[in-house]
């Protein structure tokens, strides 16, 4: 909570106002430091899982025994380990970042868009949504929103049922972060998620694509547009990518197929 100075039409007042907590949690492989993200705390397990498994860290959520977190005596920040199971073997330097990994630009600097695509999953054909069912989703996640009606600054992804019926919501300072929790807390129930809609709260990147390529995902819709590159990379993958979702309509830039 911070004491702020408030300039209204009702004049000028001193008031007390709640911040979205951001803060540093670094995940390790095997004891290795592999990536420092700046998310809201609190789900981190989930969070750390479904990193893991939209980076193309592992290859399924059978292949992670654990998240854990690592004691620090001297150091602050909150550390986790992915530990993996019995018989896997991940190179962690090959997925150590040499930047952190900001609230706004998610992983920054990939080596190489390519390889983010070789991780992505078939995706099936279906399901097939109706456009009414998709104008309702934005209502629904926004009425499950609780920190955003505490702060009004934070991001938010939900997955949906092809009928509506919201499954998980995830809040966070990073869009990307809300998408890692929502497929970390699925994932230990069904893998892959090919039968659900992706709902984020912000604009389409081409790492919010990726993210629902990787979980099997194959509609992804956005309140917000989508940028070209997320476009080309949903076309290319055959995902439904939706942008602009609101009660009045949306704009499908791909996939169409699945709506109507």
């Amino acid at each position: 909570m911070r004491r702020i100075i408030r300039h209204s039409a009702a004049g000028i007042e001193e008031v007390t106002d709640e911040l979205v907590e951001e803060a540093p949690v670094e995940f390790r492989l095997g004891g290795v430091p592999i990536a420092v993200l700046m998310r809201t705390p609190g789900d981190d397990e989930h969070l750390g899982l479904g990193f893991a498994l939209t980076e193309g860290i592992v290859l399924g959520p059978h292949e992670v025994v654990a998240v854990t977190s690592v004691a620090q005596a001297e150091e602050g920040g909150d550390r986790y380990d992915i530990v993996l199971a019995e018989g896997v073997h991940v190179d962690p330097e090959q997925f150590r970042r040499n930047l952190y990994t900001s609230s706004s630009c998610g992983v920054c600097g990939k080596a190489s868009i390519d390889a983010v695509r070789v991780t992505a999953r078939t995706i099936p054909e279906g399901p097939k949504v109706m456009p009414a069912m998709l104008t309702g989703l934005p209502a629904a996640m926004r009425s499950s929103q609780t920190l955003f009606d505490r702060t009004g600054s934070i991001h938010a992804a939900a997955a949906f049922t092809p009928q509506g019926t919201l499954l998980v919501l995830a809040e966070d300072v990073g869009r990307h972060n809300a998408v890692d929790k929502v497929v970390g807390r699925l994932s230990r129930d069904r893998w892959p998620l090919s039968d659900l809609v992706l709902l984020v709260s912000g604009r389409l990147s081409f790492e919010m694509v990726q993210k629902a390529a990787v979980a099997g995902m194959p509609i992804i819709a956005g309140v917000s547009g989508a940028s070209s590159l997320a476009v080309d990379l949903g076309e290319e993958l055959g995902m439904t990518v939706i942008g602009f979702l609101h009660s009045a309509g949306f704009n499908v830039y791909t996939g169409g197929i699945r709506v109507g």
